[in-house]
This record gives structure tokens, C-alpha cells and sequence, in this order.
């Protein structure tokens, strides 16, 4: 029989790092993709990004609604709760025999407790990183409540051992991001141009800034204050949504006083491929996003981080890091995109988060794994 692997997605931003994953389980003689879709992919004020999932083709096993209409920390938690509870129906229901999360969400912290309490092995995938704020956090709690883990780097690999995981449930995969990239599966050049209307001769800038848990009060203050940078970079601009997180509301309200300005084009969301094409395009990559981090090296795409949300993130030379202050963040910008104009400009550097081979990896290790008592029953390795 077939192992049934479980895999939940939750945005839009993780369903693109998790696509080679699927594939691979979904090509797999030895496994059977379930998919669980919830928080923002059904939240129609983020896009309703689960239409995208469907689109390309994947059948969703289960949706399970944990969204919230509140911008605050009390309405995270309350989802969280919630979700531990529906999770844990639909893992009685679907007796899966692995379940699959990424990363440092609310959402995949609930998943990783309900299939605990339920004797269901959990895969892991981006464990052991560091990140500024409460994200660190839980995705090292995901980490404990894990049993198999699938690091990107090998400083992730050396880091969940330390924290006492023992050595053979750690595989190196590298990144799933970099899969769709490093195979030329993003937007081309041709695509992005006619789809986006953007032009080779101007400057593209590509805004993405996500709320911050410990900073939910300057959530609208940070965004202003990039957007009033923006104002004074002459360059198109296309600025994305930022994510459900608590602040994120306070956000959009702000980059929505710019949907009148002609040098601003304003999106709740983009497909994963489209988001590629856009980052290999770009001049420059601003705001606080993890994909600045691990996939904008892939094309030497210049990025300006801004806060404090991927402090300690290990990072290629593309990054320039600025604190929330309209004028050095306008100085960075200008210092990158002297750096750059556009992909043909750029040569793709080395990526410490992986040679573009993960996927595949993380479904041969799926398949052979012995989903059996040693493997429910951890022990600390120190």
C-alpha cells in the first residue's frame, strides 16, 4: 500500500516552496499526496489563493477555515486553537501516515500538535533557522514536535542536532524554493513582460513587507514609511500584500492610499511562478520577505531588507539590511539599483540555501523511511 503523506499549506508563499514536494510525493509509485489547504488560502481579502492550488492541477483533500476577521495577536491564538482541533478530526478521518509542514506558521505549529497527539509521524521542512521575532520561536517548537527533519542548510542541519535531535532523523535537502527556479519553471522574461507590462528600459522595484508579531502596532507606521520611500524612487513599483499576520490589515490600508498613483501597481497576491518572473526581472527586491533571503540569490536579484523579521537569517552578498527610516532605506534603494538593471545585467551566484534538487530528495527519503515505533518514539540526543 501506498503511504499517505499529508501535506498542509496555509499561503501563498509556502504553497510555492512546497509544489516540488508535492510533485515529487504526487510521482511517487510508493506515496499518495493528500493536501490540506487553510488560513489565508481562504481568506478572499488575501486573494483566495486556494483557486491557484486547484488551477495547477493538485485535488485538495480538505479545506479548514481558521481565518480571522480581528488584526491581533488574541485572533492568532484563538485560530491556532481552532486548528489544532479541525486538524485533528481530519488526521483521524485521513489516517495519514505522514504529515508534511514547513517552516514557522501558526498554523503548521497546530497541525505538527494535533498529528502528535495522534501518534502521526511529522516531516519538517526549514527547521533549525534563525528569524527575528516569533517565527524563530515556533519553528523551533515545530522543530521539537517533529520526527523527520529536512534543513536547507547545513548550519539549519548542525543547529537542530544541537538542540537535541538525534543526527539520523536529519536529512540536508536544501531549499524546495530554489526547484522551481534552478529548473526554469518561473515566468520568462517574454511572459513577465506581456502579463505585468513591465519594461527592460525602466527600473523595476518589487515591494513585499510582511507585519511583524512583537512590532503589531508600527505594522501601518513601517509600511507608510515605505511607501513614502518609494514615492521618491523613480522606478515601477509593484507592491504585493502582506501576509494575514496580526498587522497585516493596518497595512494594506496604508499601500492602499497609493491605488490611484500611476507609478505604483498594487496585487493581493501573485502566482508563485509569476512572483519568479517578477523577482528575475527586478531591479531591486524591498520589504521583509523570506524569499529576499533564500530565493533572490538564485538571480543575483539585489535586495534591501528592512527590520527586524529575518534577523539572523544566513544570507548571500545580495542583501543590504536597513532599519525602518524613510531615508536610508531611499539611500539603499539608489545603491542597489546601481547595481542593477534588470536579469541580463546579472550573472546567478552560489545560494547557500541549495542546488535546486530538494524535492526530489525529500520524496525519495518519504518513500524509504520506515514509518514505524523508533521513529513515533524520540529520545533527546545529549
Amino acid at each position: 500500500m501506498k503511504k499517505k503523506i499529508c501535506v498542509i499549506t496555509g499561503t501563498r508563499a509556502d504553497y510555492g516552496i512546497l509544489r516540488p514536494v508535492m510533485d515529487a510525493i504526487k510521482g511517487s509509485a510508493s506515496l499518495q499526496l493528500y493536501i490540506i489547504a487553510t488560513c489565508m488560502h481562504l481568506m478572499k481579502e488575501f486573494g483566495y489563493t486556494v483557486k491557484e492550488i486547484e488551477r495547477n492541477g493538485y485535488k485538495i483533500y480538505k479545506k479548514i477555515d481558521i481565518s480571522y476577521k480581528n488584526d491581533t495577536g488574541e485572533a492568532m491564538g484563538e485560530s491556532v486553537g481552532k486548528a489544532i482541533f479541525l486538524f485533528s478530526r481530519a488526521f483521524v478521518e485521513l489516517r495519514p501516515d505522514v504529515v508534511v509542514v514547513l517552516g514557522d506558521r501558526g498554523e503548521m505549529l497546530a497541525a505538527a500538535v494535533a498529528a502528535n497527539y495522534l501518534n502521526v509521524p511529522v516531516a519538517h521542512i526549514h527547521g533549525g533557522e534563525i528569524s527575528g521575532h516569533i517565527d524563530g520561536i515556533l519553528r523551533h517548537a515545530i522543530t521539537k514536535l517533529s520526527h523527520i527533519h529536512f534543513p536547507a542548510t547545513k548550519a539549519a542541519q548542525r543547529r537542530i542536532i544541537k538542540m537535541g535531535e538525534e543526527p539520523w532523523r536529519v536529512f540536508l535537502t536544501g531549499a524546495p524554493a530554489l526547484d522551481t527556479i534552478l529548473a526554469g519553471r518561473s515566468l520568462s522574461q517574454a511572459e513577465t513582460l506581456r502579463k505585468y507590462g513591465v519594461g527592460l528600459k525602466e527600473p523595476l522595484v518589487l515591494v513585499v513587507q510582511h507585519p511583524v508579531s512583537t512590532q503589531i502596532k508600527d505594522a501601518k507606521p513601517q509600511m507608510q514609511t515605505t511607501m513614502a520611500a518609494m514615492e521618491q524612487i523613480k522606478a515601477r513599483k509593484i507592491v504585493i500584500y502582506p501576509n494575514a499576520d496580526a498587522g497585516g490589515r493596518k497595512m494594506i490600508e496604508a499601500i492602499k492610499r497609493y491605488k490611484n498613483n500611476p507609478a505604483f501597481d498594487i496585487y493581493k497576491s501573485v502566482p508563485h511562478e509569476d512572483y519568479l518572473g517578477l523577482m528575475r526581472l527586478a531591479s531591486v527586491l524591498i520589504g521583509n520577505s523570506s524569499s529576499g533571503i533564500i530565493e533572490a540569490p538564485s538571480w543575483d536579484t539585489p535586495v534591501v531588507n528592512i527590520g527586524i523579521r529575518q534577523d539572523g537569517r544566513e544570507r548571500s552578498a545580495n542583501i543590504v539590511d536597513v532599519p525602518h527610516d524613510k531615508d536610508k532605506i531611499i539611500k539603499a534603494v539608489k545603491r542597489m539599483l546601481g547595481r542593477s538593471n534588470g536579469e541580463n545585467s546579472r550573472k546567478k551566484m552560489k545560494n547557500v540555501y541549495g542546488d535546486g534538487t530538494a524535492g526530489k530528495r525529500i520524496g525519495k527519503i518519504l518513500s524509504a523511511i520506515c514509518c514505524d515505533r523508533r521513529l513515533l518514539q524520540k529520545q533527546m540526543a545529549y
